[in-house]
């Protein structure tokens, strides 16, 4: 699985957090609040969903599945007029991101193994410390093996 590798432009973004840690996942709580109060943004870009991880500097290198990070449900804004009361907006900085186009379960976790544990290594590309994110669009079913995904996954230049 090759990625293709994108500068992405910075983007405004509106959702809900949570912190969490692999051991202690509240994903699907964080989800079933969001898409209750999904209709509130009324100014988004597209219907994709970006679901967003934000974590330490240190979450890899001294990984644990204890380590908390924020967990985020967003959509892209065109701006922050309107921002829904309780939901919180953050600026995805722009940078350099290798994208892997992913078809499977959202429960197969397999292909971030193969991520962390192969391409990064083997690739001209270190992780760098900005958010993940995985857009989810029409193609995605959650649980499904039919579903679709894009992971995008901050690097930089080794």
């Amino acid at each position: 699985m090759e990625p293709r590798i994108e500068n992405l432009t910075e983007k405004s973004l509106v959702g809900i957090r949570l912190t969490m840690s692999l051991v202690d996942n509240k994903t699907g709580e964080l989800w079933r609040n969001f898409m209750s109060r999904r209709k509130e943004i009324t100014n988004n870009k597209t219907n994709d969903l970006i679901s967003m991880q934000v974590y330490n500097s240190t979450h890899f290198s001294d990984f644990n599945p204890t380590n908390e990070f924020e967990k985020w449900a967003t959509l892209e804004v065109t701006d922050f007029d309107s921002v829904p009361k309780d939901m919180t907006t953050f600026i995805l900085t722009a940078g350099l991101y290798a994208v892997f186009h992913f078809k499977g379960s959202s429960m197969d976790n397999s292909v971030f193994q193969y991520i962390f544990g192969t391409w990064i290594p083997n690739s001209n590309y270190l992780l760098d410390d900005r958010p993940h994110f995985e857009v989810l669009g029409e193609k995605y079913k959650n649980a499904d093996p039919n579903s679709e995904e894009e992971l995008w996954i901050p690097i930089r230049p080794k």
